[in-house]
């Protein structure tokens, strides 16, 4: 499969299966899909250069021809998906848990109003995690990491910060028990930011991997989505906050987290004033919710969200000249090294290798899953139970999901969110057709911006 398409002046040809990115001229821009079509029709390549060569006199139609046949022949040009028969093998491994969101609060002092966790709460009572809970949350995730030595915990919410004295505790346990099964802990921090104090931050300095910090960007938008309960808001208190935590960690091992909705589809202004107030690490990502909401995305809304993709992917390229460079989240590709194609091609292992464990130690597949009762795995004391569920969410792969199949960005996507599919389409193989467009489009700007960063380079 080649996907081919134009991005800031570049002429772009992704050969799909064998993941080569080709910059090419408009003749070979042009030439790419005909040939294609033809080697589909079981042309040979003496067939080929006979059709696509052009006259005797066409010198330049024939090398460019002859450039094309020769990519193919060295598999960098239309090759074919060889991994389709060994991915059963794949999934079908004995399931490692390398990463685990604890929910240490049921609670918020937010009342987002996209809150996919109904402001923190999970459609459900509110709970803190005790430390005994969280205790065989960590016991459970080591005796069934395998091999895995480095584990990543979220401490997630509602807002985690509600619980922070058990937070710390967790901490100093999976510390006290790393040289003991030869386990290296990477602890993340999701927060809102208002209960940060320079006191929290530099425990989370000292002991968090990652720091996730929320904030929607420009003050009018943020406040709008991101109020306190009496309806003030939050953007005021905590914007000094999280730049004095950037720069506290040397603008690395971070990232401020935004949402953008129906209410914002010029998102690109709110990731650009973001990068003014000097973020370096930014996520600013599309809002999920029923189409009765009314800050949902419609498809009435996709094409204005692909032109802002293009215009932010223009303002980074000029930005970098200006030496004024900063991480977008959803634009970060690694085309050389990057997971296992297999590992590209069975996504997240959301229900597998991940996790998420309520206040009370119930295991449910991630945190978009927690509260549905359906979805339960089971819990931390006898562990997972739904075996089953379990081996659903493990066979879940792009080849089981009928809308990836032929999708140039599966590599990258990964067949995408799982809860994202089975809230809209009713199965976790479905798909969530308005985000797999916008995925389509943050791949394209993706390879783009890292084709210019190696022409720089070069």
């Amino acid at each position: 499969m080649v996907h081919a398409y134009k991005s800031q002046g570049y002429n772009i040809v992704l050969d799909v299966d064998s993941g080569s990115v080709h910059v090419v001229d408009d003749l070979v821009f042009e030439l790419i899909p005909q040939i294609e079509k033809a080697i589909e029709e079981g042309l040979g390549d003496d067939e080929i250069a006979a059709r696509f060569g052009g006259g005797l006199a066409d010198i330049e139609r024939k090398e460019a021809v002859a450039e094309i046949l020769e990519l193919k022949n060295r598999s960098q040009l239309f090759t074919k998906d060889d991994y389709e028969a060994q991915i059963a093998a794949y999934t079908e491994r004995e399931p490692v848990v390398k990463a685990m969101c604890l929910h240490i609060a049921h609670a918020c002092n937010l009342s987002c109003r996209y809150c996919f966790a109904g402001e923190g709460e999970y459609y459900g009572p509110c709970g803190l995690m005790s430390f005994e809970t969280g205790k065989e949350a960590l016991d459970y995730l080591v005796a069934h990491s395998g091999n895995r030595r480095n584990l990543e915990v979220d401490f997630f919410g509602g807002e985690p910060l509600m619980n922070w004295d058990v937070v710390k505790q967790l901490v100093e346990y999976g510390r006290s028990i790393e040289k003991e099964h030869d386990k290296n802990f990477r602890f993340t921090l999701t927060t809102n930011g208002t209960l940060l104090t320079e006191d929290i931050l530099e425990f989370a300095n000292r002991e968090m991997s990652n720091l996730v910090l929320s904030i929607d960007g420009r003050k009018e938008v943020h406040d709008r989505m991101r109020p306190h309960r009496n309806g003030s808001g939050s953007y005021d208190e905590i914007v000094p906050k999280y730049i004095h935590a950037a720069e506290s960690r040397d603008q690395m091992n971070y990232y401020v987290r935004g949402t953008y909705t129906h209410f914002n589809t010029d998102f690109s202004k709110d990731v650009l004033h973001l990068a003014d107030l000097g973020f370096e690490q930014i996520s600013v990502e599309p809002v999920v919710a029923q189409p009765t909401e009314e800050y949902a995305l419609t498809q009435e809304d996709v094409p204005v969200l692909l032109e802002q993709y293009d215009l932010l992917a223009a303002e980074m390229l000029k930005r970098r000249k200006e030496g004024k460079n900063f991480n977008f989240f959803h634009f970060m590709i690694d085309l050389e090294c990057g997971p296992c194609v297999y590992k590209r091609l069975s996504g997240c292992g959301a229900g597998c290798e991940y996790v998420s464990v309520t206040p009370w130690g119930d295991i449910y597949p991630c945190h978009q899953f927690v509260g549905e009762e359906e979805f339960k795995l089971g819990n931390v004391k006898e562990g997972i139970l739904n075996t089953s569920l379990r081996d659903k969410f493990r066979d879940c792969n792009v080849y089981s999901k009928p809308a990836c199949r032929e999708c140039f960005a599966k590599y990258y996507c990964s067949g995408g969110c799982m809860a994202n599919s089975r809230h809209f389409s009713g199965d976790i193989t479905g798909a969530y057709e308005i985000g797999c467009e916008l995925q389509r489009k943050r791949v394209e700007c993706a390879i783009m911006l890292k084709v210019a960063e190696m022409e720089e380079e070069s």
